[in-house]
């Protein structure tokens, strides 16, 4: 039998889950915002949610904004932990794009709810840590697709980076309008398109990502 984190008690009986109580709380707001939604949803409908007292909702968050910056946060730290180790390697950089591009869309396509749909609350604006997090990871992207434009321009540059990141972004709106995706096959879709729109040409994609896959652990 697992054990709990030093916490307060629960308010009803819920079946044991292997989650802390701090966990629940996540995976209750995680549910409540994405189909409820943010403003619709309360702090004690979280902590009903997750079995627990209000209280202790308080006991591990100050409130509903609290929660709403930790679930977006989650969303950006993996990719980013991602881009710093794929920084470290000698593979080419449009190897190292695909991979970063696969994971990030992986994690945007994981999970039992819909996370990224939280970027569009106009709340999501003012967390300024979950910002910055989103800003290194786009940094991360432009810098792995520097060399892959480096004879353009530098507004061309740039905007082939916007594009890059929107369009491993896009996932999100696609998971909105989809009763249920393929993970593996929708990451290596994106990580395909995000290298065709950074400027590879189809006969140097397949290597590019057969050295990704390598990357990741998979070739």
């Amino acid at each position: 039998m697992s054990r709990r984190g030093v916490g307060r008690p629960r308010a009803v009986a819920r079946p044991e889950t292997g989650l802390s109580p701090r966990e629940e709380l996540l995976a209750a707001a995680a549910e409540l915002f994405t189909v409820n939604g943010y403003s619709a949803t309360t702090t004690r409908e979280v902590a009903e949610r997750a079995g627990v007292r209000q209280a202790t909702l308080y006991h591990y968050f100050k409130g509903k904004e609290e929660l709403l910056a930790e679930l977006l946060e989650s969303t950006v730290r993996p990719s980013l932990e991602a881009a710093r180790l794929l920084a470290a390697s000698d593979a080419p950089s449009g190897a190292r794009l695909w991979a970063l591009a696969y994971r990030d869309a992986a994690l945007l396509c994981s999970g039992e709810h819909n996370l990224g749909a939280l970027y569009l609350l106009p709340e999501a604006d003012r967390f300024l840590d979950f910002q910055e997090l989103r800003t290194a990871l786009k940094q991360a992207y432009a810098g792995l697709l520097a060399p892959i434009t480096a004879g353009l321009p530098q507004n061309e540059r740039d905007l082939r980076a916007d594009l890059v990141y929107s369009v491993v972004e896009s996932v999100i709106l696609i998971r909105r309008n989809a009763s249920a995706l393929a993970v593996e096959a929708m990451a290596e879709a994106v990580a395909d398109a995000a290298l065709r729109v950074g400027g590879v040409g189809e006969g140097g994609l397949a290597h590019l990502r057969e050295l990704g896959r390598a990357l990741l652990g998979g070739g």
